[in-house]
């Protein structure tokens, strides 16, 4: 099973960038891809437990996810379940993404998300598109 690796350097001291990928307010800033907007949601990384949220592009197309978050390591970690949900609002195959924050050399916080458990190559390549897509949202906000 394909694992895909993100890593990002962002301006943000450790604390500052936990608190973007933790709390509901700025998540909803920063989480899904560029053009998608999330009108329903339970979305915070702050304690375990379960979490959703549906993403939804200009065209109207919505997209469910939903998982558990299965650690909270403040300032340093957050991890959770992913699966997609279908048109029936079935779940699909489980995967887990870790993002892991570090004090950067001379300033700054080293963001590596990891996704581990994708299905296959496809999958590991769309995530990968929509992550980096997200986490130019994330870098904006802790560069600005």
């Amino acid at each position: 099973m394909p694992t895909l690796t993100i890593e990002r350097r962002l301006d943000a001291d450790v604390e500052k960038v936990f608190a973007f990928v933790t709390r509901t307010e700025n998540l909803l800033k920063w989480w899904g891809p560029e053009g998608m907007h999330v009108p329903e949601h339970q979305l915070s990384f702050e304690e375990t437990g379960p979490w959703m949220s549906v993403m939804q592009n200009a065209e109207g197309q919505r997209f469910k996810v939903s998982g558990q978050v299965t650690h909270v390591d403040p300032p340093k970690s957050v991890g959770f379940t992913w699966a997609w949900h279908d048109e029936a609002d079935k779940r699909g195959v489980e995967s887990h993404v870790t993002i892991r924050l570090v004090p950067a050399q001379g300033g700054g916080t080293d963001l590596t998300l990891t996704h581990v458990d994708l299905p296959d190559d496809d999958v590991a390549a769309r995530h990968e598109m929509g992550w980096t897509s997200s986490l130019r949202k994330l870098e904006a906000m802790a560069n600005g």
